[in-house]
């Protein structure tokens, strides 16, 4: 498929998106699906309208400081505790939680875009198509972050399966085919050149309506937030109103009758539950912790407009702050289609060792430091492992005439950008 042709379908997929939304990230939300199902005046009253249950999900402890405190209030058919016992899942999923009996390899490694997965099923959900790359720490310690891929073709909601991650944050970033994602909070139309957030302990779940994949980041403590401007000043990068929360929406009619299967990831294992009828049945809710949507194409890159190839971090989408100023847990960066006027400078990224680990993915193209690295692939560099652009690159970057801006719109790379060490899982190694 041509640059051409892979934008415009990626445009008529994002056309396709007919759901409403809410701008703003991090804004306190009101939504209802009915009117007057929201409560006046008060979060728990003695009896809800239209006898709703109230129920608070709580995304930061009670006592963090209301600045970074992050909660919803969800008034449902059914309590969210109306389920079975949770048993483990017979087949896990081939996703890591704790890196500690992973052997560690400093070399750099680059992988092919993900084949379908040999389930020897013909339909695969997101759940059962998710496979581990490279991560840290230990989701039961609350402690590091993982690098999954995806593949998968069926609908969740048609085999009534649900998703939630106890273990943290996930962000999606779709790479082939459009996804539409039902949430608690309501649903979302996922298309390639767009990325999501499901926060922590938020049930969903993922219809794919054609052979799809990505990649997915975990962060096993912590949310994503926007990173600070500094001297940037007060616009620029991703802005806070391009990001989209889901109004509220429930299942009605033959999809929200009869039991559904509920999938939970618990400290890096995999339960199932069964609930009475659809968990998607929140009719309002009000808050700051929700699903989020992002369209990468509206990034406001900056970048020197005098000399130097400037540091990637200023094309830094989302990012999550560790308790050292100034490192990050993760960083989600792109590299946008941007002009590039430094002169007598090399313009590619230079030659790198670097103190945090550095994954990065490509969503459509080619990247402007290394040829080969097609669309899926994953590539690694490793903590304080050297590495750089490619001797065509080079060469050609070193000739070129840099006295002529010249603009880079030959496709869109991803990095997730880490303080932990990663560590890839033998059977992708």
């Amino acid at each position: 498929m041509s640059m051409e042709d892979e934008s415009t379908h990626t445009s008529r997929a994002k056309e396709r998106d007919e759901h409403k939304y809410m701008s703003g990230f991090g804004n306190e939300f009101a939504t209802e699906a009915l009117k007057g199902a929201l409560p006046h005046g008060q979060n728990t009253p003695q009896v809800c309208p239209y006898k709703l249950y109230a129920e608070q999900l709580s995304g930061t402890a009670f006592t963090m400081p209301r600045s970074t405190n992050l909660r919803t209030w969800l008034y449902r058919i059914r309590p969210g505790v109306c389920h079975t016992p949770f048993t483990p899942l017979g087949a896990v999923p081939c996703c890591l939680s704790n890196f500690s009996e992973v052997d560690p390899d400093p070399n750099q490694m680059r992988w092919k875009a993900m084949p379908p997965p040999s389930t020897g099923k013909a339909d695969v959900s997101f759940v059962e198509g998710l496979f581990t790359v490279a991560g840290s720490g230990d989701a039961s310690a609350k402690r590091g972050v993982a690098a999954h891929l995806y593949w998968c073709n069926c609908a969740m909601s048609g085999r009534k399966e649900a998703f939630v991650s106890s273990d943290g944050d996930m962000l999606i970033v779709p790479q082939m085919g459009v996804l539409e994602l039902r949430t608690e909070m309501g649903r979302l139309t996922l298309s390639p050149m767009e990325i999501c957030v499901i926060p922590c302990g938020i049930r969903f779940s993922v219809d794919a309506s054609e052979s799809s994949r990505g990649y997915v980041f975990e962060l096993f403590k912590g949310h994503f937030t926007l990173p600070s401007l500094g001297p940037i000043g007060a616009n620029g990068l991703a802005n806070p109103r391009d990001f989209l929360y889901p109004t509220a929406c429930y299942d009605t009619g033959d999809e929200s009758l009869g039991q559904w299967t509920l999938i939970t990831k618990f400290c890096g294992s995999f339960f199932t539950a069964h609930t009475p009828a659809s968990p998607f049945d929140v009719v309002a809710w009000h808050g700051n912790y929700a699903p989020y949507k992002y369209d990468l194409e509206r990034f406001c890159a900056v970048g020197s407009v005098s000399y130097d190839h400037l540091d990637p971090s200023i094309y830094t989408v989302l990012t999550c702050p560790s308790e050292i100023p100034g490192e990050a847990i993760a960083d989600f960066v792109i590299f946008p289609p941007r002009w590039m006027c430094m002169e007598h400078s090399f313009r590619p990224p230079y030659f790198h060792r670097n103190v945090m680990s550095e994954l990065m993915g490509m969503i459509h193209g080619s990247y402007d430091a290394k040829t080969g690295f097609e669309p899926g692939g994953v590539s690694l560099h490793p903590c304080m492992i050297a590495h750089g652009p490619d001797a065509e690159t080079f060469e050609k970057a070193s000739k070129a005439d840099t006295s002529k801006p010249e603009k880079f719109e030959g496709g869109l790379a991803f990095m997730f950008e880490t303080s932990a060490v990663l560590k890839v899982r033998a059977a992708i190694s």
